[in-house]
Parts: C-alpha cells; structure tokens; sequence
C-alpha cells in the first residue's frame, strides 16, 4: 500500500508545516492554532483507485501529552510549543483530502471503507535545524468492521532554521 505510505508522508510534512507556521512569533508559544499550508503537495494518483466511498472518523491522540507539539532547544531552558486544538481531527480531516486529490471518492459517513487512525507522534525539535516527526497508525476496515488493511505510516524531515519559528519542519515530513 505504497500510495498510503506517501500520503502519510505528505501529510507528516505538512502537518509540520501548520505547526510551524503558527510558530512565528517569539515566546510564548501556548495554545497556537493548527493551520494546513502545505509546501509540498502530494500530487499523485492511486494507480488502482476504487469505486469504493471512503469515510473517516476522527483520528484518536494517543500522546503522552496531547497539547505538546514542538520544542525549542537553542537555549539552556526548553521553550516548548502547544495547541489546544484536536491533533486527531486536524489529521483526519486533511489526510481525506489528500485522499480526495489522490482521486479516491470521500464522503462524510457510511463509507464502504472506514478510514480510523491513532496519532503517535506529531512533533518538531529546533536546534540548529528544524526536525519534525509525524507518526501514525492507521487502520482500514469495510463496513461489518473486518480489517482490510492496518499499519504504521510516518514521516519526518529536516530543514534549516531558527530563532523559534518551527515552520518549514512539519510540511515537509509529511512530503517524504
């Protein structure tokens, strides 16, 4: 299930990129707000793509601490970054539309293939360089509940930059 792989990855990185981008201010950074400004899209196709309607349900943060989304180290105190928006939603909602352009059919319920995932990593570390990480598990089941396919997808990447402004880390994670 490569194309579900690339996905993952496209939405690793620019899951990286809405968290930095709400990082451009200096401290404090609480509370931030997730926004979906991608600079890598995932621009293919499913080569085999189904007639089957996929429908997704909220993705589940299984996190140690959800709110926790980025961590500055430049300096001998950690700056840490936070959202108190939904993780698992922000995810879900933008992995349909990738599935979307990727030219699969989404609807909104009753999907002849239930799309439901867990988050297990959604961060970004700046040191010299931004190093963002996303991480998840997703699963695939028709409507009785039978699994079709389950599996661990992530992403990461790296870029420069820093002065506390985590932006280009998490867009690109989800790229690769």
């Amino acid at each position: 299930m490569k194309s579900s792989v690339r996905i993952a990855a496209t939405l690793a990185a620019t899951l990286a990129a809405a968290v930095l981008g709400a990082c451009a201010s200096h401290p404090p950074l609480r509370d931030v707000s997730l926004q979906w400004r991608p600079s890598a899209e995932f621009n293919g196709s499913i080569a085999q793509a189904s007639p089957r309607k996929l429908s997704f349900e909220t993705f589940k943060d299984e996190r140690q601490r959800p709110e926790l989304i980025g961590q500055n180290d430049e300096n001998a105190t950690p700056r840490t970054v936070t959202t108190q928006d939904n993780v698992g939603t922000f995810i879900a909602m933008h992995m349909r539309q990738m599935f979307d352009r990727s030219g699969l059919t989404t609807v909104d319920g009753g999907g002849d293939v239930v799309v439901s995932g867990e988050v297990r990593q959604f961060f970004v570390e700046e040191t010299g360089t931004y190093k963002a990480n996303v991480s998840l598990h997703l699963s695939a089941r028709d409507r009785a509940g039978t699994v079709l396919w389950e599996g661990e997808v992530s992403g990461s990447a790296s870029t420069f930059g820093r002065s506390y402004s985590m932006d280009p880390g998490f867009r690109d994670a989800l790229a690769r």
